[in-house]
């Protein structure tokens, strides 16, 4: 089965929004470890003290993951796999940072609510695909049908964030809580 084709305008003007906001919004967070606040020095040391290590290169991986995702997602290329590593930024946020939180983002230290929308959203829009209004859909390169974005969007994005986990979380005492 061929990607989903999606007919309607209204469709397709939704898939835009949606793919832009989430790509625009992760952009943004790999943006700022660069370029905002401490930059990747101060990511880097934010990430070892949570237990992500070593810190540099999880700052650089995280933040080229999040700016190459978001981009991707903005233009609807290899949407699958884009919402993959999309979902699989949130996992691994979930796990090192939030789940100690609660749900609510509002509760100090901030719960998982927020990632896990983004991260649920993402296999959605993996599994509806880009619509016509998409590099996906222009390049005729990426051509999957909805199961099987979804499928990839789920389990690259979660295989991949427990790839992560397993190879880099080492929280210590003061990380666990």
């Amino acid at each position: 089965m061929n990607m989903p084709i999606h007919a309607s305008n209204a469709v397709n003007l939704a898939l835009l929004i949606l793919r832009v906001t989430l790509g625009l919004t992760i952009a943004a967070h790999g943006y700022n470890k660069f370029f905002g606040g401490g930059k990747i020095a101060g990511t880097a040391g934010w990430f070892d003290s949570i237990g992500v290590r070593p810190g540099k290169l999880n700052a650089l991986m995280a933040a080229t993951t999040e700016i190459g995702t978001g981009l991707l997602l903005v233009a609807g290329f290899l949407t699958p796999l884009a919402a993959a590593g999309l979902c699989s930024l949130m996992v691994v946020a979930i796990v090192t940072v939030h789940r100690k939180n609660g749900f609510f983002i509002f509760n100090p230290g901030a719960g998982i609510e927020y990632c896990l929308i983004l991260a649920v959203t993402a296999i959605a829009l993996g599994g509806l695909g880009a619509g016509n209004w998409s590099l996906d859909h222009a390049t005729k390169i990426w051509n999957v049908s909805a199961a099987t974005g979804l499928g990839i969007a789920a389990i690259v994005g979660v295989g991949g964030a427990l790839l992560q986990l397993l190879a880099f979380y080492r929280p210590g005492k003061a990380a666990q809580g």
